[in-house]
């Protein structure tokens, strides 16, 4: 039988897992796909690196056009990461008539529409499952699974370095900066985290899941982020005295066909699933109208979870491709993108205040947010022998941004108001 070849781009930390499950699985994958799979060409950066697993010098290549071109490999894996260059070569594969697996987040996030007409246009598959939540099959799901259903919100921890982070000091009450150089020691964090710890990262997969789960083309503009480097340990020891974990949150949700999506440190009720993942765990909680509330937990990154993904999604392209069905399982968003204004989007919120510790002061605090129809759950002061301040901690029922927003710039404004320490909003 002809084995299907593939040609992979990146021989890093998930291409060293591809290799492994495809040489070592061989039997299985033919057996799922219904032809034995090659791994036929792999571009390095340097042929003469030694690596974790023996390849065959012949294989390897420093030139991708060597792959590109190459009129006997039907399928490129990309797992080298980048974005223009990445994008060039992709395109230029799908002109080819090559199929495409990418687990390439930013590039899926920023380039996703045009990259998927074109796989339409020429026939071709892109799959790009490990490109959120590694080995979650999140994407497969939002597409298939949820196909009869109607999905009002998708509400996620999608970057396992943040949630590591906050799992860390929420555990031991450590400070951010101290827990931020641990997980850059253990390999969990990048030297440089702004992409993980400013929510950039989780910004960039929930524009694929926001894109994938209400059918029109968000564009990563659309969302709105918020980082966790200004979570500090009080934040976190006040949330749990109250009964919330705080986590780094992607939210996406739809009502009335208008769309908002965000990603930011959010106070979650204890007896929320969510509350519960902790470390480098990824989980992604979906609400849809006919299934009501489902949620998707495992790892979201490493070599194995992520190279299982992507050995997946090739399974499913030698499928298609044995079946003549290779580019009908093309996503193309047929809803038009409405986005929600500020006075549209709604949460509960957690505020913690320091104020004048006199008499009158709680009395305006709460005159504020009633001149702006904003509701309050509890009001609390919580005393302090460090501070001479008094420190007002409130959670807010459900009140929309915009009415929040002047409640937050009147504070500014207010004498009696020293300081607005933190602002969360609140779910679960």
């Amino acid at each position: 039988m002809k084995p299907y070849k593939v040609g992979l781009l990146g021989l890093g930390t998930v291409g060293t897992g591809v290799v492994r499950i495809v040489e070592g699985h061989q039997h299985h994958l033919m057996s799922q796909s219904g032809s034995p799979i090659e791994i036929s060409k792999i571009l390095v950066k340097d042929k003469s690196k030694a690596r974790s697993i023996s390849i065959s010098e012949e294989k390897l290549t420093e030139n991708p056009w060597d792959i590109i071109e190459n009129p006997d490999i039907d399928v490129i894996i990309e797992v080298m990461g980048g974005i223009d260059q990445t994008k060039e070569l992709i395109l230029a594969a799908l002109e080819r008539g090559k199929h495409i697996v990418t687990a390439n987040k930013d590039l899926m996030a920023l380039h996703g529409p045009e990259i998927l007409l074109k796989a339409a246009e020429h026939g071709c598959d892109v799959m790009y499952e490990a490109s959120v939540a590694g080995g979650i099959p999140i994407i497969r799901t939002l597409i298939e699974g949820f196909s009869s259903d109607r999905i009002t919100k998708i509400m996620g921890i999608v970057n396992g370095t943040t949630n590591y982070i906050l799992s860390k000091m929420s555990q031991e009450g450590a400070a951010y900066d101290d827990v931020l150089k641990e997980a850059q020691q253990l390999g969990y964090a990048e030297s440089d985290p702004t992409s993980d710890v400013e929510g950039f990262d989780a910004a960039r997969k929930m524009t694929i899941l926001g894109t994938l789960g209400f059918h029109a083309n968000i564009a990563l503009s659309d969302v709105s982020v918020k980082g966790i480097s200004k979570v500090s340990k009080e934040d976190i020891a006040y949330g749990k005295k109250l009964g919330y974990e705080v986590k780094l949150l992607g939210i996406a949700e739809r009502q009335d066909e208008h769309i908002s999506i965000s990603v930011q440190p959010t106070m979650v009720k204890q007896s929320h699933p969510l509350a519960a993942v902790n470390g480098v765990f990824n989980a992604v909680y979906i609400y849809g109208e006919a299934v009501g509330e489902t949620m998707f937990y495992g790892p979201g990154a490493g070599e194995m979870p992520t190279a299982t993904s992507v050995v997946a999604d090739l399974v499913a392209v030698v499928r298609n491709s044995n079946l003549g069905i290779n580019g009908r399982r093309g996503f193309v968003p047929y809803q038009e993108k409405k986005l929600k204004t500020d006075e549209q989007i709604a949460s509960k919120n957690f505020i913690l205040l320091h104020v004048e510790d006199k008499a009158g002061v709680l009395a305006q605090i709460t005159q504020v947010f009633a001149e702006h129809e904003v509701s309050l759950e509890s009001v609390l002061q919580h005393p302090n022998q460090t501070n001479p301040l008094a420190e007002i901690i409130i959670i807010t029922h459900d009140a929309n941004k915009a009415s929040m927003n002047k409640v937050l710039k009147q504070f500014e404004s207010m004498g009696a108001v020293h300081a607005i320490k933190s602002v969360y909003r609140v779910e679960g």
